[in-house]
């Protein structure tokens, strides 16, 4: 059992297109006790959704935003566990208006969010829950991540929230290093989530997705990134850390599909 004795908390969980959902299914089937978050109206939905998985677990309210929901996370799971051995942050948001064809007109208060909500976060959980990674010998914090080494069409100011989040991975890994704890970000292939769902225009990126990789991929299946996550966050990775695990059929790696025509000049 690839987590057996350990105790994992995920965020992000919205219903089971989640793949947040697929990772605490899959670490609870590997022996994982796992704590859920949730907030505002969506604590609800997330409550809802948790009786689906193979046990129901808790469910806690965290806004990421918010240092004294952090602290009162942090609180709780030392007095439940004493302890975290995986924490997997899977929070992004940005408005609407500010991707699809909205990039030169975006106001800094929006961007302000994005990169807070998308790439700070990462380091707040981190600072927040360090501690408590930090009694079980390090433990790990894995993000979800999508490619930001490119411009995506439809992706807008999330993209370079997303560029943030690389560079904060990094920089937190060089800082909880000493304390043995790993981080890393899994950047998955495009899955029909209800994130997906909320960018303007992002059938231009879902759609050849398949097409491209070499392995090929699947829109509907998210089991293949939530097992890239559950490894990172298991023991069987001792000596990843500040890395970018790419969980998208191979497309980062390729410049066209086999076979596919160039457009001509």
């Amino acid at each position: 059992m690839l987590f057996e004795n350990k105790r994992i908390l995920v965020t992000g969980v919205f219903n089971e297109s989640s793949i947040a959902f697929g990772v605490a299914r899959l670490a609870q089937e590997q022996g994982a006790e796992v704590v859920l978050t949730g907030f505002g109206r969506g604590l609800r939905l997330t409550e809802r959704v948790a009786r689906r998985l193979p046990a129901t677990p808790d469910v806690l309210e965290l806004d990421v935003t918010r240092e004294d929901h952090l602290a009162a996370v942090a609180a709780e799971l030392d007095a439940r566990w004493g302890r975290l051995d995986g924490v997997l942050h899977a929070v992004a948001y940005a408005p609407g208006h500010i991707m699809g064809d909205g990039f030169l007109d975006a106001e800094w208060p929006d961007v302000a969010t994005a990169v807070q909500v998308s790439a700070y976060s990462f380091v707040a959980l981190g600072r927040g829950l360090g501690g408590l990674l930090a009694a079980s010998g390090g433990g790990s914090l894995v993000g979800l991540d999508f490619d930001a080494t490119v411009a995506w069409p439809s992706y807008g100011w999330m993209g370079v929230a997303k560029a943030g989040l690389e560079s904060c991975c990094r920089y937190l890994a060089a800082e909880l290093g000493d304390q043995g704890t790993r981080v890393n970000l899994v950047a998955a292939g495009p899955l029909l989530t209800a994130a997906a769902r909320g960018i303007p225009g992002s059938e231009q990126v879902s759609g050849p997705w398949a097409h491209r990789a070499p392995l090929g991929w699947d829109l509907g299946d998210h089991t293949p990134v939530a097992r890239v996550v559950c490894a990172l966050l298991s023991d069987w990775m001792p000596a990843v850390t500040g890395e970018i695990v790419h969980a998208d059929g191979g497309v980062h790696a390729v410049g066209a599909a086999r076979g596919e025509r160039p457009t001509p000049p």
